[in-house]
């Protein structure tokens, strides 16, 4: 097949795990930019993008790049486009606009223009008109807009990618699942250990954890994309990707999480259920101080309240404790936490052995990795302890990777600002090889481009849309709720009880069909 230009958005911070996702993946050209991640492939590359990236908000394929200096200089350019071999007749559309412009203010203006453009080349060639549909669309298009350079793309993906399937019901500020997908990858865990969550809300990092451990595309659990409504749809393509699990490995530790309220809990476990992960992940109601040293080697990936969407009282207090738990029951292990406070870190009281910039929605974070280790730094080096990793170190030493003075409560204009990608640093490849084509012989319009390289419902529940499968799988082998290792999960294999009676953190029964 031939390849083509595509983009991934995804959120700040994220930028560098998902080009590596893509590189596994085998796409070309791999570049990253600011909240999106440039490359090249063909259309089972696309498809495999949408259906197997973890830490991808959306797949957009650019048709596209124009200088626009006006309102009107975007509708004459969108009009130049022959929308005959996008826009079939019969179908609806929609357009998405994103504007960084001192000249285009209005990002509602510039959809207008190019719905208009559209609808008048139909009306002008055919005498009827497509119609707009903004809730389920056929087309899905995106149209960028930075300074005078305008980037219009096809979205392949229809709703944002972060919403999976599995999701159920959610606590108040729920984890974003991409975020916590680059969280858990940001850490290097693939499953090697057990892995646990103290405070785990809804539990979309077990989830996600979960997801990782067996190598599971995060798309299974989805109804469909945008390309699926698209002329050139190449159904057995995409049925052939779709029911391909030849990936998919075996995980044989465990996920644990926990969280103080029982409602959370409640929500979790019905989550975990609805993604069929139940033999992987066991969800139980404990409070973070009652934490006891587990028993197996395991990772710990916590998002405490950072005293903003949630209130917390005695919120240092919290964090407080939660240094003082990793430093007397996690020791030989390794905790990542990740918090919006500078006085939250430091109420944690241990020095932390790297520090991610990422944004939480608005907030700007930082993802914290904690080596926890017993006795002198000294005599943990000598016996061959690593604090940090030869990788950690470059990244630590990257000029610029903090702002000077940075202040921590500072915000986005609008918290969705940051999920919409700024593909400023985009390059048409194949329009700069047919520019130097056309140099060559002399001639030829020239594409100029920004070289800024700064990071920059279901209506079922059976997940059976493509076959007999439960969950949505379409192979014929029987596969239950649960991935993975057999049987019924008892509570507390990660965790010693050192306590007498009470509940938490000791080994007390999990129902799986609770």
């Amino acid at each position: 097949m031939n390849e083509f230009e595509l983009i991934a958005k995804t959120f700040m911070g994220l930028e560098p795990v998902l080009a590596k996702e893509l590189t596994q993946l085998g796409a070309n050209n791999v570049e990253i930019g600011r909240r999106m991640v440039s490359f090249t492939g063909d259309k089972e590359m696309m498809y495999r993008a949408n259906f197997q990236l973890h830490t991808a908000i959306r797949i957009l394929k650019p048709i596209a790049k124009f200088m626009a200096a006006s309102a009107d200089d975007v509708y004459e350019e969108i009009k130049k486009i022959d929308w005959s071999q996008y826009i079939e007749k019969g179908k609806t559309f929609s357009v998405d606009s994103v504007v960084y412009s001192e000249e285009f203010r209005n990002s509602r203006f510039v959809t207008y223009k190019v719905k208009d453009a559209i609808v008048d080349q139909f009306r002008e060639k055919t005498g009827t008109r497509p119609n707009i549909s903004v809730s389920n669309p056929d087309i899905r298009l995106n149209i960028h807009i930075a300074e005078t350079t305008a980037t219009l793309s096809l979205d392949s993906s229809g709703e944002s990618l972060h919403r999976r399937g599995y999701r159920q019901e959610s606590v108040e500020a729920p984890l974003n699942e991409v975020l916590a997908a680059g969280m858990i990858l940001m850490t290097g865990w693939h499953g090697e250990t057990d892995f646990i969550d103290p405070m785990c809300g809804s539990g979309t990092l077990a989830i996600e954890a979960a997801l990782i451990a067996h190598n599971m595309s995060p798309g299974v659990f989805r109804k469909e994309f945008a390309f699926e409504k698209w002329p050139d749809f190449d159904a057995e393509l995409f049925d052939t990707i779709y029911n391909d699990d030849s990936q998919e490995r075996e995980f044989t530790h465990h996920i644990y999480g926990y969280d103080i309220d029982m409602k959370a809990v409640n929500t979790a476990r019905l989550n975990v259920r609805a993604a069929g992960l139940t033999n992987d992940i066991t969800i139980d109601c404990a409070d973070f101080k009652d934490f006891t040293k587990p028993a197996e080697k395991s990772i710990l990936v916590v998002n405490p309240p950072y005293g903003e969407r949630i209130s917390t009282p005695n919120l240092l207090n919290t964090y407080k404790m939660i240094g003082e738990r990793l430093k007397h029951a996690f020791i030989g292990n390794e905790a990542w936490v990740l918090s919006y406070r500078q006085e939250c870190f430091e109420a944690i009281g241990l020095k932390p052995s790297i520090k991610i910039p990422v944004y939480n929605g608005s907030l700007e974070c930082e993802f914290r990795k904690y080596s926890i280790f017993d006795g002198t730094m000294k005599d943990f080096r000598q016996e061959g302890g690593i604090v940090k990793t030869e990788e950690e170190k470059r990244q630590m030493a990257e000029k610029h990777r903090f702002k000077k003075n940075r202040e921590f409560k500072k915000r986005l204009d609008e918290d969705e600002e940051n999920a919409e990608a700024d593909i400023r640093s985009f390059k048409f490849r194949s329009m700069e090889r047919r520019k130097d084509n056309d140099d060559r012989r002399g001639g030829g319009k020239r594409f100029d481009r920004d070289d800024d390289k700064s990071f920059g419902k279901r209506d079922d529940k059976s997940f059976g849309k493509r076959g007999g499968k439960s969950f949505g799988r379409g192979r014929d082998d029987d596969r239950s709720f649960g991935r993975g290792r057999d049987g019924e999960k008892s509570f507390g294999k990660g965790f010693k009880s050192d306590r007498k009676g009470g509940k938490g953190f000791n080994k007390k029964r999990f129902d799986n069909e609770d």
